[in-house]
């Protein structure tokens, strides 16, 4: 068993403690097509309970490698509602619209906001860029058609748990030049920087708490083609030359997590470049929180700080 700080939540400790007993394989020794389906079920399990919602609808869009699917969460039959575009994490590779129907259905309920949730295609069978390039479509054509959605297009902002983080964080720098306009953006532990992953926490927190380095490691080999990608902004948001004129940007990080050093940099870069911020560090959380609200009482109470975050936006 391996030894953990202390200060460890005791809801994130009996997690990984469960763990531990299953003593399944790591997820560097398996086979993406293979593992994806029983990781999903699990993930769902885990991502607590349906809150019902006057609206949940399944749409597709087009996208640039074919149609897209996602699912409305409307938490109102009234026009003209605030809208939040949301990216699943899972490292590019697991996923989809049911993994996360449950953390959708509880920001749409929290936030009194429209939630379209995207599932864009996954790695290895589709790399990078393949999910960029589908969640800026997705989010462009989400704008497009807001009348018709019910959803203010001009009130419209992205969120996005690790690799969805990622990609939430990329829409909105795309948008700055090539629009829509974003209200705020969410990141929820996100992935900024793909090319080192030698980070204090990186290093720290290596192994013993879910997500590994050895894990992270894999999940890039699944995602990019090549080590040069790893410097492209759109695979690391934190090496863009410019962060500047990006939207109120709300980053939650776990102190216990892998990613937690990259997260919180990039909320400091944006700072610097004048963009308005708020981080939030969870003491004694992991990676993968927010979609484990079903165990762990702060991926909830993260989610209502998002909700309460974006009612405080100017009209």
């Amino acid at each position: 068993m391996p030894t953990r700080d202390p200060n460890l939540h005791p809801q994130a400790l009996a997690f990984l403690k469960e763990q531990d007993a299953l003593n399944g394989p790591p997820i560097q020794t398996l086979n993406p097509a293979e593992a994806r389906e029983p990781r999903n079920q699990v993930a769902k399990l885990r991502s607590g309970d349906a809150i019902p919602l006057p609206r949940v609808e399944d749409l597709t869009l087009p996208g640039p490698h074919g149609d897209i699917p996602i699912r409305l969460y409307a938490p109102s039959s009234e026009p003209n509602q605030p809208a939040i575009v949301y990216f699943h994490g899972g490292g590019f590779v697991f996923g989809n619209l049911e993994t996360h129907d449950n953390v959708c259905r509880a920001l749409a309920h929290e936030s009194s906001a429209t939630v379209l949730s995207i599932d864009y295609r996954l790695s290895p069978e589709h790399r990078f860029p393949v999910a960029v390039d589908e969640s800026i479509a997705a989010t462009r054509w989400i704008a497009e058609n807001a009348t018709s959605l019910g959803i203010d297009e001009h009130r419209i902002s992205v969120a996005g748990d690790s690799a969805g983080g990622t990609l939430a964080a990329v829409v909105a720098l795309h948008s700055r030049t090539d629009g829509p306009r974003i209200a705020a953006q969410i990141l929820f532990y996100p992935v900024t920087d793909l090319s080192s992953l030698n980070t204090e926490s990186y290093l720290s927190l290596a192994e013993g708490y879910g997500l590994t380095r050895s894990a992270m490691l894999w999940f890039r080999d699944q995602y990019l083609t090549s080590p040069e990608q790893s410097r492209h902004a759109d695979a690391s948001p934190l090496l863009a030359p410019n962060l500047a004129h990006l939207p109120s940007t709300l980053v939650v990080t776990a102190e216990f997590d892998p990613l937690r050093d990259e997260g919180e940099v990039y909320a400091h870069h944006l700072q610097q470049a004048g963009v308005p911020v708020t981080l939030t560090r969870y003491p004694g959380m992991i990676h993968g929180f927010i979609a484990m609200r079903g165990l762990l009482d702060d991926g909830d109470k993260a989610i209502r700080e998002a909700a309460a975050f974006l009612r405080a936006l100017p009209a």
